[in-house]
């Protein structure tokens, strides 16, 4: 019986008078039968554009489900084409601020994809996307192999151009002739003779496997020597392969790493434009080794773009392509009539995009993926949520939408991976230069070939944006500086251990499951008035510290 000041009180307070209180283990019963209505509003409701207009990430919430399971089960796997998956949802944005090849590189290590920017030359974007395909191999099919002449100069300079040192050396200096040494860091570093053949300073103590091991029976031969190579060879001692104890490594810290199944080497993206330019740059990015295309378009419904699908689709079928920009339904059919193996979304939501300002063109962020996503679905088309991600929850909530994956450019733009220095800010913050590629100054950049007028017409600021042919360039993003956030090795998962917290307090065991309840209305959204806003936020505080991670 309740007890009030002490004194027992007669009934409940909270039950109306002469009624008695429910028994409180039928509940769950009363809840099933009692409450034909479901709390919160469906992924329908909410993005009823006629009843609420159109909505962005900030504007709503997802309602709480039933955990029973801790958030290290939660599974983080999803398509980001329709051949390609990965381990986790995360891509980094084709931004010349953002991503080129060391932000490729820690991004597919760490289980996501890094999208290399093509505001440079064709020469330097197929130079940074075999930066990445030669960062770890299974067996290397095409190892840098050196001849009996080579020079210990020549050595030292291939190390400084490969970024390692571990090289084999063969009769012929090919691959298939016979091997006769391996050069190492160690065998050159202090050599004093720099003129001097690789065969004076060369390692002959080999340890090989014959032709035909399989990885993991190399992989053990290699972990019980001391050596840094394992060479292949066939039974006349040919140099077949080569194994490299780093790669070990790297499988043993990066286990979550996007590689491709049969040569064990990270997944390399890079965006090119729809200009007729752009297809010899395919060339040279598909002879590097490319794996995705993305055409990089703020309006990606165009012709230049279809007939820019239909010409990969025909002599690059071995690439997957990843199509846009785009907001409605409308433009996502003609790019998937045309072939595309992926979607993205998103027209001037980003944090350095004024498109929605200065062309009154866009659409809001969440009603963008869901209804494209919804579409692309039909068709097996996986969608990448491109812009407006300022936080973990923006990340739970494109993916809630139908996003397969989402792509970020200022929320990484200030990591020690991505292009340009630090610099300390007039308030005395370190802080790193991010611009957006419809800025004035992306699209005056001279980095996309010489300073030639027609080197200035081609950069892909201006292609990007349909600018090439214009006297009078109108922007349609900004330049300015972001707050360091350290190395991606420590963000990102960051990132990731938030989502599978938030997946966790959904109810949702993986990101397929969260499509699922969305999809079937187990998965339940709340509207945010601008007061609930401001409440879910910091408030009533006189001085905080936010720190995000440690």
């Amino acid at each position: 019986m309740p007890l009030a000041n002490g004194d027992a009180v007669a009934g409940s307070p909270l039950v109306a008078p002469g009624k008695k209180p429910l028994d409180h283990r039928n509940a769950l019963e009363y809840l099933e039968n009692a409450y034909k209505h479901q709390d919160g509003l469906d992924i329908q409701t909410l993005l009823d554009s006629k009843s609420n207009g159109g909505l962005t990430y900030n504007d709503f919430l997802i309602l709480p489900g039933y955990i029973g399971f801790p958030a290290s089960e939660v599974a983080l796997d999803t398509p980001v084409t329709k051949r390609i998956s990965l381990k986790t949802p995360l891509l980094s944005s084709p931004m010349d601020t953002v991503t080129e090849h060391s932000m490729a590189i820690h991004m597919a290590l760490l289980g996501g994809l890094g999208v290399i920017h093509h505001n440079c030359s064709a020469e330097d974007q197929a130079e940074m996307v075999r930066k990445v395909k030669r960062f770890e191999n299974g067996f290397i099919l095409d190892p840098v192999v050196l001849s009996p002449t080579t020079t210990v100069s020549e050595a030292k300079q291939l190390k400084e151009k490969w970024g390692f040192g571990g090289f084999p050396v063969t009769e012929k200096g090919t691959l298939r002739s016979r091997l006769i040494g391996m050069i190492t860091t160690r065998d050159i570093q202090f050599h004093p003779n720099p003129s001097d053949p690789v065969t004076r300073v060369m390692s002959t103590d080999l340890v090989t496997a014959p032709s035909g091991t399989t990885l993991a029976e190399a992989n053990a031969v290699l972990s019980k020597s001391k050596k840094g190579k394992l060479p292949i060879v066939d039974s006349s001692h040919k140099l077949i392969s080569l194994l490299s104890r780093s790669d070990l490594m790297k499988n043993l810290h990066y286990p979550l790493a996007s590689k491709l199944p049969h040569s064990k080497q990270l997944i390399c993206a890079a965006a090119i434009g729809t200009r007729p330019e752009d297809k010899e740059r395919l060339q040279k990015l598909a002879d590097a080794g490319l794996d995705i295309v993305v055409l990089d378009s703020s309006q990606g419904n165009s012709i230049f773009q279809i007939q820019m699908i239909q010409y990969i689709k025909k002599h690059f079928p071995q690439l997957d392509v990843i199509g846009g920009n785009v907001v409605t339904v409308a433009q996502a059919a003609n790019l998937i009539a045309a072939g595309v193996d992926g979607l993205r979304i998103g027209m001037g939501s980003g944090s350095a995009c004024i498109t929605q300002e200065v062309m009154a063109v866009g659409r809001p962020q969440a009603a963008s993926v869901y209804n494209v996503s919804k579409f692309a679905a039909l068709f097996g088309v996986p969608c990448i949520a491109d812009g407006g991600i300022q936080n973990v929850g923006h990340i739970v909530k494109g993916l809630a939408l139908g996003a397969s994956t989402v792509m970020m450019g200022g929320l990484l733009a200030g990591t020690t991976e991505s292009p340009g220095n630090y610099f300390v800010s007039h308030e005395g913050k370190l802080v790193k230069a991010y611009r957006g590629m419809g800025s004035i100054d992306a699209m005056e950049d001279k980095k996309a070939g010489s300073s030639t007028k027609a080197a200035m017409k081609s950069d892909a600021g201006k292609a990007r944006y349909f600018s090439e042919g214009d006297r009078l360039l109108v922007a349609q993003g900004v330049s300015g500086s972001v707050l360091d956030r350290g190395s991606v090795t420590k963000f990102v998962p960051y990132l990731l251990a938030g989502l599978q917290h938030s997946l966790q307090d959904i109810g949702t065991r993986s990101l397929a499951a969260l499509r699922d309840g969305v999809r079937d209305g187990e998965v339940r959204f709340e509207l945010r008035t601008v007061s609930a806003q401001a409440e879910g936020n910091v408030h009533g505080l006189h001085s905080f510290d936010k720190k995000l991670y440690s």
